[in-house]
């Protein structure tokens, strides 16, 4: 009786390891490799841009943030005039390194400033805040990252605990059957 309950116990939980495993798979997959991407992205000109190094770090010789933002916007429209009207999503202040970024909402557009003289050091596309919206699931809205990254998470731990089973149930039934054969 326990050795056929454990037999169908063991199918089933097999059935549902395999196909939690597809799904969670493709969703490992992409997280894996955003992840791997957003560890290199320092490294990588092409993910994020390189920080630049501005002259003066004292914070009291720099611009103020509004002329800053004004120049970062001038650096960018004037370079593309696509962007004109591109909102600014945030400014990095780095005062070790005596520079701004300047961060866009749209297309991942920065703008790095030096901090007292307000000269555009850099203007580029930041992809390593696409891939990261990516990697936690934001790029499709905040409740498919909710609910993706819960399911990711929970699925990789029933995943882990099927496996688990997989491994550990075909030890019991080789006990069982010793004890039946005696």
């Amino acid at each position: 009786m326990a050795f056929d309950r454990l037999i169908k116990g063991l199918r089933k939980v097999r059935i549902w390891h395999r196909y939690l495993g597809q799904v969670l798979a493709v969703l490992l997959i992409i997280s894996a490799g955003t992840g791997i991407l957003l560890a290199l992205k320092k490294d990588v000109a092409m993910i994020q841009p390189p920080t630049q190094k501005g002259n003066v770090p004292d914070l009291t010789q720099w611009k103020s943030l509004s002329e800053l933002t004004l120049l970062g916007k001038e650096g960018l429209y004037k370079q593309y005039p696509e962007q004109i009207g591109n909102p600014i999503d945030r400014i990095d202040v780095r005062p070790d390194k005596g520079m701004v970024k300047i961060l866009f909402e749209n297309d991942n557009w920065e703008v790095q400033l030096d901090g007292a003289s307000g000269e555009v050091l850099s203007v580029d596309v930041r992809y390593s805040d696409w891939i990261e919206s990516l990697h936690d699931g934001s790029i499709f809205g905040d409740i498919f990252k909710l609910t993706a990254m819960n399911f990711l998470g929970w699925g990789v731990i029933l995943l882990a605990s099927t496996g688990f089973w997989l491994w550990y149930g075909p030890k019991r039934l080789r006990g069982l059957r010793w004890k039946r054969k005696e």
